[in-house]
């Protein structure tokens, strides 16, 4: 009874020397400092080291060492965006697939068959929209 009182004793003093509870945030205030230095030393060092005055040169546009033969706000087809567009649908599935498939491999298999089927169908349907977008031409660049 004595050791364990002991015990009791030792671990309450030892916790109460340790720091407050402002100690805590230590960590969180050291990384938001290095948070907004990261980016802006950087940024103030560079106003400090760059040459004041540029050259001709400096200030044309950069085409890869090419002179430009067109201007600068050409247009893009529509092709272009929506090649995009369907990008960004295809690959947004695989936001939606993973978390399924790593809870599909759980230990807890109460949920499989109502989940494969669901599954299925919202891979069917991306499919059904992918050959919809095939057939009208809508993956063809030229």
């Amino acid at each position: 009874m004595n050791s364990a009182m002991l015990l009791l004793d030792a671990t309450t003093q030892t916790a109460h020397s340790i720091g407050g509870p402002s100690t805590a945030y230590l960590p969180v205030m050291v990384f938001f400092v290095f948070a907004v230095a990261f980016p802006v030393l950087p940024l103030i060092l560079g106003r400090f080291l760059r040459p004041l005055k540029y050259q001709k040169d400096k200030m044309r546009p950069y085409e890869c060492g090419i002179d430009p033969e067109t201007g600068a706000h050409d247009r893009f087809t529509v092709r272009y965006y929506i090649v995009a567009m369907l990008f960004l649908i295809f690959d947004v599935e695989t936001i939606f697939l993973l978390p399924w498939a790593i809870i599909f491999m759980g230990k807890d298999f109460s949920f499989t068959k109502f989940a494969l089927i669901e599954m299925f169908v919202f891979i069917g349907i991306l499919v059904v929209g992918y050959y919809y977008a095939w057939r009208k031409g809508a993956l063809e660049w030229a």
